[in-house]
């Protein structure tokens, strides 16, 4: 269990480090946290864990439609995806 712990968050911590820097745009020009979850949901991904990045991004762990792990990073202001793992 504690490997299994470990691992978790070394991958967690590395993916913080490496997500992509998306916007200087004011909060208050970005998308709602809902809209960015519907539109996740709408492609066929689960919403597990939903979180505002250092990069001024969206950041989205769960699972698509076939039950494999994803992590997605959406821009806030536009909601278009910029990177999936």
């Amino acid at each position: 269990m504690r490997i299994l712990f470990t691992a978790a968050f070394a991958s967690l911590a590395f993916s913080a480090w490496a997500s992509p820097y998306c916007t200087k745009e004011p909060e208050s020009a970005w998308l709602s946290e809902a809209v960015v979850r519907e539109r996740a949901v709408a492609t066929g991904n689960s919403v597990e864990v939903f979180k505002k990045t250092k990069g001024n991004c969206y950041e989205v762990y769960g699972r698509n439609a076939k039950g494999k792990r994803v992590e997605i990073y959406y821009h806030p202001v536009t909601g278009e995806i910029v990177e999936e793992h």
